[in-house]
């Protein structure tokens, strides 16, 4: 497969990335279903079930040999192990707040995700941010500030998302694997501490998988797919999208889990979440034509330097 030129998307990385977001968005209504199981087993599960899934896909790739090199080479295991517990304090999060009435906090979340990458960008990175980012990550932080002051606590699981996520992006960029080789040693890695868990669960009577429940034991083994597919899809998808165009992509999922809080499981939208909503909005609308002019401007500098080189 080709890798588009910079300047254009391919239309089948468009697809497969919308379908990404789409089933991101479906998400709650999938562990809402597991709301019953403590999130830990859910994230044990997710673990143990995901990597047949992406040791097939290696395989099928023919790149086996380059997880099995990282599995030699102490730093980067090292390495591996930071951004592996990231992400499963990530998904812990996830997973609680859609099992006890938080997916709208979780929605914000992802909301504010971009904006704390560009601000860590711009941090450890010492990127240049353009007025409008600055302006976009000022109206972001003030968004929370209103949060904090209405509700009377900060958004815990807001920020714990877009912490843990932010922070694990920033250290997959030092990571020197490929996306999916990537992912696959970090549930390598967890998968003795979920094997060990589930085990104790089993041996403790307190296990919901194969416990009599079929739906459960469905659902737990399903985890796999859930967590796999959209991430291996992903992988593939952002290699043939320009930035700016995942950039504008990646609210599908958010704001399809805000729908979901408010219209399906009937979370309450106050008047903290009133004033605090439409400033994240406004916030990444500003961001997202700061992205779109960027992209444009770079498009006009290469079309320049190409006729002048002709």
């Amino acid at each position: 497969m080709s890798t588009p030129p910079p300047s254009g998307d391919s239309p089948r990385g468009l697809i497969l990335a919308i379908a990404t977001y789409v089933m991101w968005g479906f998400l709650p209504l999938f562990m809402k279903q597991l709301a019953h199981v403590p999130p830990s087993e859910v994230i044990a599960h997710r673990v143990l079930w995901s990597l047949p899934i992406a040791l097939a896909v290696l395989l099928w790739q023919g790149r086996w040999a380059e997880v099995g090199q990282a599995l030699r080479q102490p730093r980067l295991l090292g390495m591996a192990l930071v951004t592996a517990a990231l992400i499963s304090v990530n998904w812990m999060i996830y997973v609680w707040a859609v099992g006890n009435g938080h997916a709208l906090d979780a929605a914000l979340g992802y909301y504010i995700n971009p904006l704390f990458s560009v601000a860590v960008g711009a941090t450890l990175l010492r990127e240049r941010l353009s007025r409008a980012q600055l302006a976009a990550i000022a109206l972001a932080a003030l968004a929370v500030v209103v949060l904090t002051v209405q509700l009377g606590r900060l958004p815990m699981v807001a920020i714990g998302l877009t912490l843990t996520w932010g922070v694990y992006a920033f250290c997959k960029k030092s990571l020197p694997l490929g996306p999916t080789q990537g992912f696959t040693l970090e549930v390598l890695l967890l998968t003795p501490l979920a094997l060990a868990y589930v085990i104790w669960l089993t041996a403790s009577g307190q296990s919901h998988f194969a416990a009599g429940n079929a739906a459960d034991t469905i659902l737990l083994a399903a985890c796999g797919l859930v967590t796999a597919v959209p991430l291996l899809c992903y992988a593939t998808a952002a290699k043939q999208l320009r930035l700016s165009t995942i950039g504008i992509l990646q609210y599908i999922a958010p704001t399809m889990i805000f729908l979901t809080a408010v219209l399906v499981f009937g979370e309450p939208f106050g008047l903290a979440q009133m004033i605090a909503f439409p400033m994240i909005w406004a916030a990444l609308a500003i961001y997202s034509l700061s992205l779109l002019q960027g992209a444009g401007a770079r498009r006009r500098t290469n079309r320049d330097l190409t006729r002048r080189m002709q």
